[in-house]
């Protein structure tokens, strides 16, 4: 994949990434493209504010892209490298492709999705970083339990 086109497609999860934190909630978007380049579907982590532990950017953007016969081809573009329960969903469903905005802060389920046959793109958006990193420093209760550490 094109590294212009990844980081174009970037944008949006960063967006949605920016949106959740405004509205109180965790700082990371994701967004869904089809084969042809077409957005399928974008979203954010609303774990907070939906009170829905499930509803993870990864799954947000699958959830707004509807069913599908197929995710074959298709390419999901998230702030954050994907954790188990994301990562889960895209070997389900056979998507592609996942680009990744940074893993420094979270490495994620990425070594696995590759080992697995997925291509995995890590950009390390400076934008992404700084936006976790400012989160986890401010917020660290919170992003200790959206990752699930509980000490």
């Amino acid at each position: 994949m094109d590294q212009e086109q990844a980081r174009r497609w970037l944008t949006t999860a960063l967006d949605e990434a920016r949106a959740g934190l405004a509205e109180g909630g965790i700082p990371i978007g994701a967004a869904l493209y089809g084969p042809d380049g077409a957005l399928l579907g974008h979203g954010r982590n609303r774990r907070v504010q939906d009170g829905d532990p499930s509803l993870h950017a990864e799954t947000a953007a699958f959830r707004a892209a509807g069913r599908r016969r197929s995710y074959r081809g298709t390419t999901v573009v998230t702030t954050l490298s994907p954790c188990w329960y994301c990562a889960g969903l895209v070997r389900q469903f056979g998507i592609s492709r996942v680009v990744v905005g940074e893993a420094d802060t979270f490495p994620g389920a990425q070594g696995w999705l590759a080992a697995h046959g997925v291509d995995v793109i890590v950009l390390k958006d400076p934008d992404c970083t700084a936006l976790m990193r400012e989160f986890i420093r401010t917020s660290p209760e919170l992003w200790n339990e959206d990752i699930g550490d509980d000490t």
